[in-house]
């Protein structure tokens, strides 16, 4: 999925099993567990794709116990981190991380998900992360079922704030391949695979939720 170093990520000291912490865990986790008590199914399976540090999965799987939590990321080090958030968590309804290249959708090791979702992730990603979240999701979601994604993103006649502008241009300062999205763009993928844009939620530090749903099956 990616192909440079998270430096937001950053490892807690003296921890075992390469456990880190992704800063902003902290400070966007509650404002997207409001909303997720909006969107979510009451009973099923969550896949996380992207799951980087581990500690949404963790702190989401508290927060909504009756549904099952499935983390993933294609970093061997962020499943390390995942795992080690999991053990320490001890919660009933978190599985152990799957390795999932989101670009590659073929190769992932589910067949269905009731809700798949993806926090961070577009931005910081080669575009073909994104093809590939749409394909997979439209091959495990059934009709009516949850992609949510969240970050910062590009939007028509919404003028970008300056901080997201700077921060575009550090990531593609970093990698050519990573950068914000326009809202179109991945609206326009979305409904290539079968999926509309429901709804879409500003919330805090200039990021969104975008809440995409997937179409009954056509004929």
């Amino acid at each position: 999925m990616t192909d440079a170093p998270r430096p937001w990520l950053t490892s807690e000291a003296g921890a075992s099993g390469g456990k880190r912490h992704a800063p902003a865990t902290a400070r966007n986790r509650e404002a997207i567990a409001q909303l997720l008590g909006e969107e979510l199914p009451s009973v099923g399976l969550v896949l996380e794709i992207a799951s980087g540090s581990g500690e949404h999965a963790v702190f989401f799987a508290q927060a909504f116990p009756a549904l099952r939590w499935q983390p993933s990321d294609p970093d061997p080090a962020a499943l390390s981190s995942i795992a080690s958030w999991i053990d320490e968590a001890a919660l009933p309804n978190i599985a152990p991380p799957l390795q999932i290249d989101a670009a590659d959708p073929r190769s992932w090791p589910l067949s269905k998900a009731d809700a798949i979702l993806c926090i961070n992730m577009v931005h910081i990603s080669p575009w073909k992360a994104t093809l590939g979240l749409f394909a997979g999701a439209a091959a495990l979601l059934p009709a009516g079922r949850l992609l949510y994604l969240y970050g910062p993103y590009f939007q028509d006649d919404v003028e970008t704030a300056p901080s997201n502008i700077a921060f575009d241009e550090s990531l593609r300062s970093r990698n050519a391949a990573w950068g914000l999205r326009w809202v179109h763009d991945v609206t326009a993928v979305a409904r290539a695979e079968g999926l509309n844009l429901a709804r879409i939620v500003p919330m805090p530090a200039n990021n969104l939720s975008l809440i995409f749903r997937r179409d009954p099956p056509r004929g």
